[in-house]
């Protein structure tokens, strides 16, 4: 039995949206088992988590500001890395912790 649990912050998208996500997520599983006899044992479990839950970049979620505003911090620490680093050890190199 497929088991699907998707973690979303509260409030962001209506009973209708949630219950659309369900049912394309139980048809990419049912793609892959292969067989339109596993449909009616998907099942998605859609958890809502209060927003003082959630995190980026160790800052509380503020919403799609958040996202700009971690998606500048990422841009700019890439520009910053002039080789092209694969592992995370190259990684950890090109873009140290700072202190």
């Amino acid at each position: 039995m497929p088991f699907v649990n998707v973690k979303l912050v509260e409030g962001v998208f209506s009973s209708e949206e949630k219950h659309a996500l369900a049912a394309a997520l139980t048809d990419v599983m049912v793609k892959f088992e292969g067989s339109e006899a596993f449909r009616e044992t998907v099942w998605v479990l859609i958890e809502e988590l209060h927003p003082d839950g959630w995190h980026i970049g160790g800052r509380g979620w503020a919403g799609p500001q958040s996202l700009e505003e971690t998606l500048t911090r990422q841009k700019n620490i890439i520009e910053s890395v002039t080789s092209h680093p694969k592992t995370r050890q190259e990684w950890a190199a090109a873009a140290p912790v700072k202190e």
